[in-house]
Order: C-alpha cells, then sequence, then structure tokens
C-alpha cells in the first residue's frame, strides 16, 4: 500500500513560525513534524510514499530527497499554488495508482494502527475519528455501531485528518483546487464511507501553542 502525506499548506496558523520554515520542518520531540509521519508509516510497513508541496516546497524536497536515508521511497507531487485537498489527491493520482492508498493530514501527529488497512470492501473511504478537542467542540462526522460513517447524528466525532481513500473518490473531479470534505458527505450519503474511533494520542498540530505541548509531552516519553 502507498501513503500520501499532505504537505503543500501555507501554515497561516502557524505563524510567525512559518514565515520562514514550512509547517512540515517544524520540530517536535526534536525531529521535523514531516518525520514523524514516515516513522509511523515505515512501522505500518509502509514505504511508497507520495508527498504533495508547494510553500517553500524546496526546502522539504531538499529536507528529504528521494527518502532513501529514511528507509522510503518519496516522490513528489509539486502544486504552483496549493490546490486544496481534493485537488491535491487529484493531481497525485499518477503516482499513486489506482489502489487504496493512506492519507495523512501534515498538520497532525499521530500513532498509526495496522486495523486502520483492511480492505475498503467497496467503500470509497475510511475515516479515522478522534474525541472532540477543546478547539473543536462540536466534531465533523457521526459514527454508529455498524462503524459507518454520516453528516448528521450522533455521537459526533472528529476527523483526525488519517484516512484510507479509494482513488476513484476524486478520478472523476475535474484538475485544480478544490476540497475533499464535499465528496466525503456526499459518500457518505451513498453509503459509502466507514469510520474507526481511535482512542490513542492525537494531536492538531494547527498552532504554535499545540506545537510547544506536543513537543514537551514528546520529550518526556523520550
Amino acid at each position: 500500500m502507498k501513503a500520501m502525506i499532505l504537505a503543500a499548506g501555507l501554515g497561516t496558523r502557524m505563524r510567525p513560525l512559518t514565515d520562514h520554515c514550512p509547517k512540515p520542518l517544524l520540530e517536535a520531540g526534536g525531529k521535523p513534524l514531516i518525520l514523524h509521519h514516515i516513522d509511523h508509516l515505515k512501522t505500518l510497513g509502509i514505504t511508497d510514499i507520495v508527498i504533495n508541496v508547494s510553500y517553500l516546497a524546496q526546502q522539504i524536497v531538499d529536507a528529504l530527497g528521494d527518502g532513501a536515508a529514511h528507509g522510503v521511497t518519496i516522490r513528489w507531487s509539486h502544486e504552483p499554488t496549493p490546490l486544496e485537498t481534493g485537488g491535491g489527491i487529484r493531481q497525485a493520482l499518477p503516482l499513486l495508482g489506482e489502489m487504496p492508498f493512506l492519507l495523512v493530514n501534515g498538520d497532525v501527529w499521530c500513532e498509526l494502527d495496522p486495523a486502520w488497512m483492511s480492505p475498503l470492501a467497496g467503500d470509497l473511504a475510511r475515516l479515522v475519528l478522534v474525541d472532540n478537542p477543546e478547539h473543536h467542540p462540536e466534531g465533523d462526522f457521526a459514527l454508529d455501531m455498524a462503524g459507518r460513517a454520516h453528516t448528521s447524528g450522533e455521537p459526533r466525532l472528529t476527523f483526525s485528518g488519517i484516512s484510507l481513500i479509494d482513488p476513484a473518490l476524486v478520478a472523476e473531479q475535474p484538475e485544480g483546487a478544490f476540497k475533499l470534505a464535499p465528496l466525503l458527505r456526499d459518500a457518505m450519503q451513498a453509503g459509502r464511507v466507514g469510520g474507526l474511533h481511535h482512542r490513542g494520542a492525537w494531536v492538531d498540530v494547527g498552532t504554535p501553542e499545540r506545537l510547544q505541548a506536543l513537543d514537551a509531552w514528546l520529550r518526556q516519553r523520550q
């Protein structure tokens, strides 16, 4: 299985830290955020990785190269301007192929679970959902007892930024910038999105304060 790490964002919420450094290269626990993702993917046995880049892209490419130094193979999808999540995946499809792949948002920190990788069995996506953090109390989607994700209902959980995606979810979309969330909602209405409730450690590294808290927590674990 392949994975895609989303690393093309502008990192506006992280300013001034991202004025001259792209968010994926900001460090927590003595290591760039994107290297945490690569290490977690390797733990799952995933070593074929696609990364999309745009803002300060060359810094990320220079830091990781072809991935050989980190025991993986990295292929790059360059976006002259950010294409949003959906558009970024759509552009990267030639690199990703036709099989389901693991999608990881570069803005989060989370250890990955092999249970998330089971076949989609006809679904277009499987979302990893977490308890609602303080900064997002309303959540994003509902998860029923059968493991199906819905746009409404209870209990509401927060999308972790990690999912298993069938390329067919975006393959018919025109090229250019577009969001992934509307496509996920349409697929939910069609009954083709599953979900899993992850109760382990997860951090949305969206602000300097949360990055600092993650850094402190990781250093305590070392």
